[in-house]
């Protein structure tokens, strides 16, 4: 038997009383310093591991960082997210920004608790899949990794993703901080006042953070003049310092730091994902005196702590195989993309709604458009998932309409004519990873400089990979794909999408559209022509049933905007792509609309059901330091059963402040006629200022404010004193 102190003998240490911290001391004493150094990065030497994600596959088994087998040491096993586990052939579910359109975070932990099942299935330990950037402009590339524009919702949907998750593997949030360029990623310095920070950019952070997740992975851009990755304020001072983080740092892959001695020294644990600067510049450091081994040691403890306590914290978690894309999954996929769409405008043809669809009145329905047959479940970026198969919206139509004759086309000419053969067209328009997403251009081309953190040497082999990585070399493989993805250029549609919709509104007026996208899209040059809009987001594995449910009403319309949409471009901050500085404020979305006084074409938390709703009463009970609980008595005065989004709002009424911030929100069913008393728990934070490091009310009451979107004028509201929680 060996004498050596093992990975398991510190985890049945634990289990039998010892404090984590002295068992987690006891495993690091018996590494070699060249063990010790191999925690801090990955376990693959860097042009190899570059060469298979460039010319094979992104993430096909977990990326491992610092696995020791003398020791039985597991190491960090990572996959990525969000819209599931990229290894493997896993459940696609719908993009975080539609899973943050159903507001229902109780779905949310559903959700998390089938992906850390199916990354647990597949040998990781590790899902760096909970991204929380908030989306300061829509043309962001990267918007539909994310919930919302709103702070608080970000807050809580993170949350509650992290808290299912880490049922199975360890959760990591990301990315920390600022991170909502696409194109200009690697070079952009993002300058924000401390006090807007906090209040706003970190908030979401802040509350999962403190909520217990396990790891933060920083972001690519720098904040005030120095990189994310290596940032002394935002690692240390706040994230460890004033947050009593306690978990591991991870960078974000290849580019994430640019000096790995500083990295170390500003509380970077892990440079992701292969061996690369600090497999280049740590041992010398040390030789050197430029770094401290106590230095070392205080990341690798952090890094060896945390597989304890996961090790143990997840024992009872051994899910089978065959849990991957199984049944179960693929349903709530299904329902979560029925949940997630919002219906934006539905009027009447011929004295009634045009939607929902009555089938047993169809015998002829087009389904056109250059996406309707297309699998399209987001970006081909570092989140994508590789599902079985995909439901496309054509597929999953046919499939609800057994007996209609379904038709479809893709080009403007084909379905103009199709519309007036016809009994509703049914037009799916929007985007593709061509369009918005990760920015897969090879950064080296426009950022020569990152070639400095390049291992060198490089052998034919390795010059191989950058050519292809630059589109300049072919391969068979299915690797990440070059030129395509990035911010976008333009809100509208395609300028054949708006052809289409417009072509084929003019030959039928039961036209319906259903939108693929992210984000936001202005749509002025042709909403007012058509009765039916629909936000059918990159929907998951399941997304063409979950269209069909929603337009057939098998499921209530039951998804609201979690972004507003302008209905002009020039009501948006300022946003270059290519930016090398750009300055953050707190003046984006539905509050810079309130601020210019210029209405939305659809406010924030806006959505339409196939039934009506009255709020009829609202009161506070009780008030704590950070919340407020509030009840609402509400009311289905329809004629089918749906959903209603309670949504609570403070209105603080001070200058330079948003007129109206998000609290809390509750999603509730009802049954037509049926009246219901809901509890909701109301955040004070956001109507505090940040100042002089700490948060503090700015007024002695507020008018609280419950209502189904930002600015509904049947909202009920009631005034309430802040003396009680000061």
């Amino acid at each position: 038997m060996s004498s050596e102190y093992t990975f398991q003998d510190a985890v049945a240490a634990v289990q039998s009383g010892q404090p984590l911290t002295e068992a987690t001391h006891t495993l690091l004493s018996h590494l070699t310093k060249d063990e010790r150094l191999s925690l801090l990065d990955g376990d693959v030497d860097f042009w190899p591991g570059m060469r298979s994600m460039v010319c094979d596959r992104y993430n096909p088994a977990p990326y491992v960082h610092g696995a020791i087998p003398r020791l039985q040491i597991p190491g960090i096993r990572f996959t990525d997210g969000p819209r599931g586990v990229v290894v493997g052939n896993s459940t696609a579910f719908p993009i975080s920004m539609a899973r943050g359109a159903t507001w229902d975070v109780e779905l949310e932990r559903r959700v998390g608790h089938a992906i850390g099942l199916e990354a647990k299935a597949q040998g990781a330990n590790f899902f760096a899949g909970v991204c929380v950037n908030l989306p300061r402009h829509p043309a962001w590339g990267r918007v539909q990794e994310t919930y919302g524009e709103d702070p608080l919702l970000l807050g809580e949907f993170g949350l509650a993703l992290t808290e299912s998750v880490q049922n199975h593997v360890m959760a990591c949030v990301k990315h920390y901080a600022l991170n909502s360029m696409e194109n200009a990623r690697f070079r952009v310095d993002v300058r924000v006042d401390e006090a807007v920070l906090h209040e706003v950019y970190l908030a979401h952070f802040r509350r999962i953070v403190q909520g217990g997740v396990a790891a933060v992975m920083s972001a690519y851009n720098s904040v005030n003049g120095e990189w994310a990755g290596q940032n002394q304020h935002l690692l240390n001072e706040i994230l460890r310092g004033q947050w009593g983080f306690d978990g591991l740092i991870m960078s974000d892959f290849v580019f994430g730091l640019r000096d790995a001695t500083k990295s170390v020294r500003n509380g970077l644990d892990i440079e992701a994902p292969f061996r690369q600067q600090r497999a280049m510049h740590l041992a010398a450091a040390v030789q050197d005196g430029e770094l401290e081994w106590d230095i070392i040691d205080r990341s690798s403890e952090r890094i060896l702590r945390k597989q304890v306590e996961f090790a143990i914290r997840t024992e009872k978690s051994n899910p089978d195989p065959g849990v991957v894309f199984c049944d179960e999954h693929r349903a709530l996929a299904r329902e979560v993309a029925s949940r997630s769409i919002v219906l934006l405008k539905n009027e009447p043809i011929d004295g009634k709604p045009l939607l929902p669809l009555q089938a047993a009145s169809l015998k002829r329905v087009a389904v056109v458009g250059r996406l309707a047959a297309m699998p399209n479940t987001g970006d081909k970026g570092s989140s994508q998932v590789f599902p079985p198969s995909v439901v496309t919206p054509l597929e999953g139509i046919r499939d609800a309409l057994p007996h209609v004759e379904v038709r479809h086309a893709e080009s403007v000419k084909d379905a103009t004519r199709l519309a007036s053969e016809v009994d509703a067209v049914i037009c799916i328009v929007g985007y593709t990873y061509k369009d918005e997403g990760e920015y897969m251009v090879p950064a080296l081309q426009e950022d020569p400089v990152l070639g400095d953190v390049l291992p060198p040497d490089r052998t034919g082999e390795e010059r191989e990979t950058v050519a292809i990585s630059q589109g300049k070399g072919k391969h068979d493989g299915g690797g990440v794909a070059a030129g395509v993805g990035g911010d976008r250029t333009s809100l509208r549609l395609r300028e054949d999408d708006e052809k289409l919709v417009q072509a084929v509104q003019a030959r039928n007026p039961h036209t319906i559209v259903s939108i693929v996208t992210a984000g936001a899209v202005v749509m002025e040059s042709w909403r007012a022509k058509v009765p039916a809009i629909l936000m059918s987001w990159y929907s998951g594995s399941e997304g063409g049933h979950a269209l069909a449910d929603v337009l057939l009403g098998t499921v209530d319309a039951s998804g609201r905007l979690p972004f507003s949409i302008p209905t002009d471009e020039r009501h948006l901050p300022f946003f270059d792509i290519h930016a090398a500085q750009i300055d953050y404020d707190r003046w984006f979305g539905q509050h810079l609309l309130d601020k210019l006084g210029v209405p939305p074409a659809f406010p924030f938390g806006f959505g339409l059901s196939y039934t009506t709703f009255l709020l009829q009463e609202i009161a506070t009970c009780q008030q704590e330091k950070e919340k407020l609980q509030i009840k609402v008595s509400v009311k289905n005065t329809g004629l089918r059963g749906g959903w209603l989004i309670a949504q609570v709002y403070g209105l603080p009424g001070v200058d330079d402040f948003p007129a109206r911030l998000l609290l809390g929100f509750h999603p509730v069913y009802l049954e037509p006629e049926q009246e219901k008393l809901i509890p909701v728990t109301a955040s004070l934070r956001p109507v505090q200022r940040w100042r002089e490091g700490e948060f503090v009310f700015q007024s002695t009451d507020m008018v609280v404010e419950v209502s189904r979107f930002a600015g509904d004028p049947d909202a009920i509201n009631i005034r309430t004193s802040l003396m009680d929680v000061r």
